[in-house]
């Protein structure tokens, strides 16, 4: 809709990644330095990491499209939770290797003679693994086992891990991929955009689809786009593609700071979850609740599990002198068990509240596909309340 409305040739911030609008970011820019040392060394690995929406598929996307396909055969592999034998399954079905009825050891003899096959045409080889943290240790050690392949002192296979943040816990913490780390040559952790990134970044976008101006932005704008998004291109994505649907709605030609709140604001309203709500409770009113606990009255339904006869943690000393200056241990465990159900509760609201986004983003993307899958409250009974 946006698109059309302010003459656009496509949709610059849909959210599935794509090359072409590719932004060579600060932290993106040492990535595929990294990258490109990976792929002159022709050997070993090479870990990239970074969070949900930081621009990992659009990096390699970028890179498979810099590759020269006569010097470099590269495949790319989005791993799912897999075990060892199943991943060589996966990456024999890239190298178009008939693996059906084969045994393990069949199936590894056929890969490298592939992979010799490669190399003798003048063909290195690069294996790119996607979604690295969902991989099973056993399938990083098979890995680890086809990086072993060499011809003339040569290795065959160069591999290129991605991952989210908990991959590289994984990888250089566990003790059975010693090896692995061995082989590891360089790593890179994407980071989120710095403020100063974000107005080129949505500039680029927007000039790839034509864009000459219309709409403008105002320099505030940016400012409070950065702070939303904190500079993750993914929410960023989405904001700037809902901030453009409002401007057609409203049809700005220039859209300022307080369009920007009033797109978040539906944001928010549309998730239907308020912010404060997820706040952790603040020490005080923790005490106050164990404090009050104590007192001599009959407990009402949900009230925090404190016996009226013992002493609240925190709570005034008593005028007898023999009674202990420090609080009874009874009381510790009770109240360090009190934080730790508070801890798990907001554990809970914290992942509701990461899979109410995904929700959002994919129905987002899902209407950006075909406008028509919006809702039209005229013919549904669901939004004609």
């Amino acid at each position: 809709m946006y698109d059309q409305f302010y003459g656009f040739t496509g949709r610059p911030f849909q959210l599935t990644p794509d090359p072409a609008f590719y932004f060579e970011s600060g932290t993106h820019r040492k990535a595929m330095s990294y990258l490109g040392y990976g792929l002159a060394q022709g050997e070993g690995f090479i870990v990239i990491t970074g969070d949900v929406g930081a621009g990992k598929t659009t990096l390699v996307g970028h890179l498979m499209n810099t590759i020269d396909p006569n010097r470099l055969t590269a495949v790319k592999l989005v791993s799912t939770q897999v075990e060892g034998d199943d991943l060589l399954r996966l990456v024999a079905e890239q190298f178009g290797i008939e693996w059906e009825g084969q045994s393990k050891a069949e199936l590894l003899r056929a890969m490298e003679q592939y992979l010799r096959e490669q190399a003798r045409a003048g063909r290195r080889t690069l294996l790119i693994v996607d979604e690295g943290q969902n991989l099973a240790i056993s399938a990083l050690e098979e890995l680890r086992m086809l990086s072993n392949f060499q011809l003339g002192g040569h290795s065959l296979l160069q591999i290129f891990l991605l991952g989210q943040p908990e991959f590289r816990q994984t990888l250089f913490h566990s003790p059975t991929l010693e090896q692995l780390r061995q082989r590891v040559i360089a790593t890179h952790h994407l980071d989120p955009m710095e403020p100063e990134e974000v107005e080129p970044y949505i500039l680029h976008r927007l000039g790839k689809v034509g864009w000459t101006g219309n709409p403008s932005f105002s320099p505030d704008s940016f400012e409070l786009m950065y702070d939303y998004s904190e500079g993750v291109p993914r929410k960023l994505n989405v904001l700037v593609s809902r901030l453009l649907l409002f401007g057609a709605v409203e049809e700005l030609s220039r859209i300022n700071a307080q369009h920007v709140r009033n797109v978040i604001a539906e944001i928010e309203s549309d998730r239907g979850i308020d912010e404060a709500s997820l706040a952790p409770l603040p020490v005080e009113e923790v005490v106050a609740h164990a404090a009050s606990a104590s007192a001599p009255h009959a407990a009402a339904p949900h009230e925090w599990p404190v016996a009226s006869a013992e002493r609240a943690p925190f709570a005034a000393p008593a005028t007898d002198a023999a009674a202990p200056v420090v609080a009874a241990p009874q009381d510790t465990a009770q109240f360090d068990a009190l934080r730790a159900q508070i801890s798990a509760l907001e554990t809970r609201i914290a992942e509701q509240d990461e899979a109410l986004r995904r929700v959002l983003d994919l129905l987002i993307e899902w209407v950006e596909r075909d406008p028509d899958n919006a809702p039209n409250p005229a013919k549904s009974q669901v939004w004609a309340a």
